[in-house]
């Protein structure tokens, strides 16, 4: 189950998806397919077929986001989060042997095509909810336990 956490710009990101695959990308491939098939034999039309799995997999996400876009809460910053680790902060971590990872905590749907995103469903991200700089703590991986420190927390707070 994923949590219904969201930015306010990951939810734009969002709207604006569906917005370009329902008013633009889905007519394209559409008017593609409708060219490929009157073309004639369908079975042995490779534009026919790859257009038509493109337009069902544009069907398929534009269904997920008019399910998921209603049920998401956006969550924004508040200065009581100050000096925490809360949903929507950039962390700054490290570990013993010097590595440094840094950040943001945000919902299951934004994290696609980032580097710099986690899930607030992560273990990490857990793992980190409400701990302050200069905190240490652990997490589980495959591999075992980790140790991190915590070196910075920094939240986005000009958003209009």
């Amino acid at each position: 189950m994923k949590t219904n956490l969201v930015t306010r710009e990951g939810y734009l990101q969002l709207q604006q998806e569906h917005d370009h695959l329902w008013n633009v990308k889905r007519p394209e491939v559409t008017k593609i397919v409708s060219w490929a098939a009157s073309l004639g034999d369908r079975s042995e039309n490779a534009d026919y077929q790859y257009n038509k799995r493109l337009l069902r997999q544009i069907d398929r996400r534009v269904r997920y986001l008019r399910k998921r876009i209603p049920d998401l809460k956006i969550i924004d910053y508040s200065s009581v989060q100050d000096g925490k680790v809360f949903f929507g902060a950039w962390v700054e971590i490290e570990n013993e042997q010097g590595d440094i990872k840094k950040f943001r905590i945000v919902g299951p749907d934004e994290i696609y095509d980032r580097k710099d995103y986690i899930s607030i469903d992560s273990p990490m991200a857990r793992a980190l909810i409400k701990k302050q700089v200069d905190d240490d703590f652990a997490v589980m991986t495959p591999q075992g336990k980790k140790e991190w420190y915590i070196n910075s927390i920094d939240y986005q707070k000009n958003i209009s």
